[in-house]
């Protein structure tokens, strides 16, 4: 089975011009559409946050990173509501059970009921964390993304995916839960750490790779303002991240066709985060050797050729994040793929690049082509 996007992109859509930046964009769900809202300044912006919350009552979940920075700037946003806080530990290997549990009873404790709203206050690892457990409370509650990293700004605060982790894999637990809002606010990106930031920019990369080709080429002029937290970069490439996961999201909600597309390099890159060990690889790291494990898999189908690969190569590089897998056994990457949500009836399923700017689901693989992939996409350091 196979299915493609890439060149079937409206051409409307394409364009890096915008009537006006600063309109919320709109994931286009019927009665569960909403906004996403990016700009500067727009946690600290006078009754936007309160304004997209329909109940009185928000629990506000952040970590211990983030809240510092910005959490008085959230309570501002909120004013008027019964606001209560929750600080959970940072870090990919805190995304577990335990610390989903640990939301479930700062709900029931503080007495929030089915009209409040679990409000996301951090990178991936909190909106994926608070998310999930927005939609099991009470069969499921309000949920609004504030997502303060560059990867949870272009990616995961996008499109309702809710989860956690288990020793065995990543997100193997979780829910599809729409927010009701994503607010990303650029200044947020301002304390970021340099390494979170290409992290972040692996997933930008992501889609130009799969379904716009111009936007591609604008990134790779654009890396060094991108680089540089260059707000006018930034903005645009967020912007741009966003217009088209939301394009997929309202075509493909559940991710039973093109939204699985969006995975371009994850699952090499999770297998790669599992083996490591949660934290050790950031997650937009992993994921920038995978793209370029999934770009060398496609030029060994005949999809892309040798300058191909050296383009993604270079992009993914110049962005600062690792080309190549760490130095694990490929039998152990094979073995951690075939965890991956994507393999269906015992069969795994890459998504792989007919060309760049189009991308297409297979699972035509054959295990010796993968093998050699796994064993030559390694670092020999």
């Amino acid at each position: 089975m196979a299915f493609a996007i890439g060149s079937t992109l409206p051409r409307e859509s394409r364009s890096m011009n915008h009537a006006d930046a600063m309109m919320p964009l709109q994931v286009n769900l019927g009665d569960r559409s909403y906004p996403i809202h990016i700009g500067p300044g727009l946690l600290a912006r006078r009754g936007l946050l309160a304004g997209l919350v329909p109940g009185n009552d928000v629990l506000l979940v952040s970590n211990e990173t983030v809240a510092p920075l910005y959490m008085k700037a959230a309570l501002g946003g909120f004013a008027g509501k019964r606001v209560g806080t929750l600080v959970l530990p940072d870090g990919e290997a805190h995304k577990t059970l335990a610390q989903f549990a640990a939301v479930l009873e700062a709900l029931a404790g503080g007495a929030f009921h089915r009209d409040c709203c679990v409000a996301a206050l951090g990178g991936g690892v909190i909106g994926d964390l608070a998310g999930f457990a927005a939609a099991c409370y009470q069969r499921g509650v309000d949920f609004l993304q504030l997502p303060t990293t560059l990867l949870a700004q272009v990616d995961s605060s996008v499109g309702g995916k809710t989860a956690v982790n288990l020793p065995l894999g990543k997100n193997l637990v979780g829910a599809f839960h729409q927010p009701v809002a994503v607010v990303a606010d650029t200044d947020t990106l301002a304390t970021l750490p340099a390494r979170e930031l290409a992290a972040g920019l692996a997933e930008v990369i992501k889609y130009g790779l799969i379904m716009d080709r111009e936007f591609l080429v604008w990134l790779e002029a654009q890396m060094p303002a991108l680089l540089a937290r260059d707000p006018e970069a930034l903005s645009a490439a967020i912007r741009r991240s966003c217009e088209l996961k939301a394009l997929l999201v309202a075509e493909d909600e559940r991710e039973h066709g093109a939204r699985a597309l969006l995975n371009l390099g994850h699952t090499f890159g999770h297998a790669i985060e599992a083996l490591a060990g949660y934290g050790q690889w950031l997650h937009g790291e992993a994921v920038g050797a995978g793209m370029v494990m999934a770009a060398e898999a496609s030029k060994r189908l005949g999809w892309l050729d040798a300058s191909d690969v050296e383009r993604v190569t270079r992009l993914v590089a110049s962005a600062g994040l690792p080309t190549a897998a760490p130095r694990l056994p490929p039998e152990a990457l094979r073995e951690a793929m075939g965890m991956d949500k994507k393999v269906i009836g015992g069969r795994l399923r890459l998504v792989l690049l007919k060309s760049l700017g189009e991308a297409v689901v297979t699972a035509e693989v054959d295990d010796e082509l993968l093998a050699g992939v796994l064993h030559d996409v390694r670092d020999d350091r």
